[in-house]
């Protein structure tokens, strides 16, 4: 991809379609800021609307995913009257509103801002020794950015209250067995595994009907269940109507071969997520 031009988030696409965006930051273990924030941002939309993208992976450089807010920034907006800048500021919960899957493939240390980009992602993969927390309670804050919205939703609402509250700190093999990440992996394992299983999701499965399943998973927690059959059934009819993927799907396992679905090229549909996931595309 072109046009974002960043050392705090590096980028990599492979043949088959992958996206890799490294958080860059190791020698502050990843800690946000926003020059980093914009970099992802843009790098994520870019991915969006680009058609040789099919999957992306995230994770950081060296030792540590993302601990939170820099350390240097966290002591600056903790004094009176300071704050970040919020100018030109976009969702915190932007992989959730990628229509294209994200993985996560926490490689380490993984709090508050970190840990918010990685829940709204769609996949999550850890390191077995990975380190992951709220800390929100440890710095004096609430639950920041949809955080208590998407915790109980993962995890359980027992479990989202132990980690709220307590702010403890779990491993990565801990954290598989709360279900707070899919998979736990020994660190060397970790990024192959992420980037297999979204190699497959690329090679396999269909652009559009994986961006609307992803649409139709947020969509559909804030509706009953009859509303998500007559919903599911109007999009198989659109995407009956409207795509060839489909017939493509149906053919490629009848003549058992790889199915050769067509790019999604689309930019991010705020409108397709509940309203508290929304907010100013800048």
């Amino acid at each position: 991809m072109k046009g974002v031009d960043s050392t705090t988030v590096l980028q990599e696409v492979d043949e088959a379609g992958v996206l890799t965006l490294t958080l860059n930051r190791p020698e502050r273990n990843n800690a946000w800021n926003l020059e980093m924030e914009f970099a992802l941002h843009d790098l994520l939309e870019q991915a969006s609307e680009d058609e040789d993208v099919r999957a992306v992976v995230l994770t950081g450089a060296g030792r540590a995913f993302c601990p939170g807010l820099d350390a240097q920034d966290l002591d600056r907006v903790s004094r009176p009257g300071q704050s970040m800048d919020q100018t030109g500021r976009r969702p915190m919960t932007i992989t959730a509103l990628v229509p294209k899957p994200v993985i996560c493939a926490i490689n380490g240390a993984c709090a508050g801002l970190g840990l918010v980009t990685a829940l709204f992602s769609d996949v999550r993969l850890a390191a077995d020794d990975a380190k992951i927390t709220t800390a929100f309670a440890k710095r004096g804050l609430p639950a920041e950015e949809a955080v208590s919205w998407i915790l109980p939703r993962i995890v359980g609402h027992a479990a989202a209250l132990d980690l709220l509250l307590s702010s403890r700190v779990v491993l990565g093999a801990e954290a598989a067995r709360l279900g707070l990440v899919h998979r736990s992996l020994p660190a060397a394992d970790l990024l192959p595994a992420a980037r297999a299983y979204a190699r497959d999701i690329a090679a396999y499965c269909s652009p559009i009907a994986v961006a609307t399943a992803k649409a139709q998973v947020y969509a559909d927690w804030t509706g009953t269940l009859p509303d998500s059959r007559i919903s599911a059934r109007r999009l198989v009819g659109e995407l009956k109507a409207s795509s060839s993927d489909f017939r493509e799907g149906v053919q490629s396992f009848v003549e058992k071969r790889q199915p050769h679905f067509a790019g999604l090229s689309r930019s991010i549909d705020y409108q397709a997520f509940p309203g508290h996931l929304e907010g100013t595309h800048s």
